[in-house]
C-alpha cells in the first residue's frame, strides 16, 4: 500500500533542493520562477507539506492540484496562499510547462516583528485552492513589482535595514492582496449571491429539522462544508456582503426561529431551549438576550 503521507519540507534550502532549484540566497526568505522547477517523477512525493509559508502566482498551468478530496485546474493567472502546515498534492504534466514566480517565507523571518502575528489574520491564508486570486493585468504588475522589491533587497548586500525594507513590503503585498479580494467578492457578485442564497436556504432546513435536538446547532466548519467553500473564504464574503460573519448569521436564524417558537407556542422556554438544539436553558436564555437585550421570557409576556 502506498505511503499517503505527505513529504513534509522544513526550510527554503531543502525545498531548493528538492526542486533542484540553485541554493537560496537568504536562508529564510526566496523568489523563484517555475519555468526553473524540474518535474516531478513518478518516484518522488507528490502530496507537500511546508514548514514555512507559499505565495504564488501561476499561470498557463497544465498542473492539478488537490485540496482534500477536490482538484483543481489552473488556465489562468491566479494567485495562491499556502500557510506552514497546509497539506496540497500535485500532478504535473510535462507537455506545457507552467508560468509565474512563488515567495517563501519562513516564520523565522518574521520573529520578534508585528507581522509574526498579524500574518495569521489575514483569511485567505486558509482559502481552498478553488478560492484563490484572480488578478487584472493591473494589480498582478502591482504586486510582481513588491516581488522584484523583495528580491532585489536580499540579493544585495545585507544590512541592519534590510529585514525592516523586506517586512514592510511584504506587508504591502498582504495589505494590496487583502484589497484585491475584496474587489473579487464585489465583481463575482453572482456566484457569492447564490452562496448567500444557498446559505439561508441551509439554515432553514437545518433549524426546521425534527432531529436538531440530537444534532445540536450548526458549526461553521459544517456550513462551510455543505456550501463548498473554506469557513475562512466564507466568512469573508459574508462580512463583505452582509457585515456579518458566518456565527452571527447562524445565530440570527436562531433566534429568528426562537421568537416563532415563543410566540405561537406554548412550550415553555426550556422546550425551547432543546428544540433548538442546546443542552442548556441557561446558555439559550443568555445568548437570546444578549442578541434582542431582553429575556425569552421577557419577549413572550410581549405578546400577551
Amino acid at each position: 500500500m502506498a505511503n499517503l503521507q505527505p513529504h513534509r519540507i522544513k526550510t527554503i534550502s531543502e525545498f531548493h533542493e528538492f526542486r533542484d532549484l540553485p541554493k537560496p540566497q537568504h536562508p529564510l526568505i526566496s523568489v523563484y520562477n517555475f519555468e526553473d522547477l524540474k518535474y516531478l517523477n513518478e518516484a518522488e512525493p507528490k502530496s507537500l507539506m511546508l514548514d514555512f509559508y507559499s505565495i504564488a502566482l501561476k499561470r498557463n498551468s497544465n498542473a492539478k492540484m488537490r485540496y482534500g478530496q477536490q482538484e483543481y485546474d489552473f488556465k489562468e493567472g491566479v494567485l495562491m496562499f499556502i500557510s506552514p502546515g497546509q497539506v496540497f498534492s500535485i500532478e504535473g504534466n510535462s507537455e506545457l510547462q507552467h508560468t509565474g514566480w512563488s515567495l517563501l517565507i519562513h516564520p523565522d523571518f518574521l520573529w520578534n516583528t508585528p507581522l509574526a502575528q498579524k500574518i495569521k489574520q489575514y483569511d485567505y491564508f486558509g482559502y481552498a485552492v478553488h478560492e484563490a486570486l484572480h488578478l487584472s493585468d493591473k494589480e498582478e504588475n502591482m504586486l510582481i513589482s513588491i516581488i522584484k522589491n523583495i528580491q532585489q533587497e536580499y540579493q544585495s548586500n545585507i544590512d541592519k535595514f534590510s529585514q525592516d525594507v523586506i517586512i514592510a513590503q511584504i506587508e504591502l503585498f498582504l495589505t494590496y492582496s487583502e484589497r484585491f479580494y475584496n474587489r473579487q467578492f464585489i465583481t463575482r457578485k453572482i456566484s457569492n449571491h447564490q452562496i448567500l442564497a444557498r446559505l439561508e436556504k441551509l439554515l432553514e432546513e437545518y433549524f426546521n429539522d425534527l432531529s436538531l435536538s440530537k444534532k445540536g446547532l450548526p458549526t461553521v466548519q459544517f456550513i462551510a462544508e455543505n456550501l463548498n467553500v473554506s469557513p475562512n473564504y466564507l466568512s469573508g464574503l459574508l462580512k463583505l456582503l452582509t457585515g456579518q460573519s458566518t456565527q452571527q448569521h447562524i445565530h440570527n436564524k436562531l433566534i429568528e426561529k426562537a421568537k416563532e417558537k415563543l410566540s405561537t407556542t406554548s412550550l415553555s422556554i426550556s422546550e425551547i431551549a432543546f428544540e433548538l438544539g442546546f443542552e442548556h436553558q441557561q446558555s439559550f436564555s443568555k445568548l437570546f438576550k444578549t442578541k434582542t437585550n431582553v429575556s425569552p421570557l421577557e419577549f413572550r409576556q410581549s405578546f400577551n
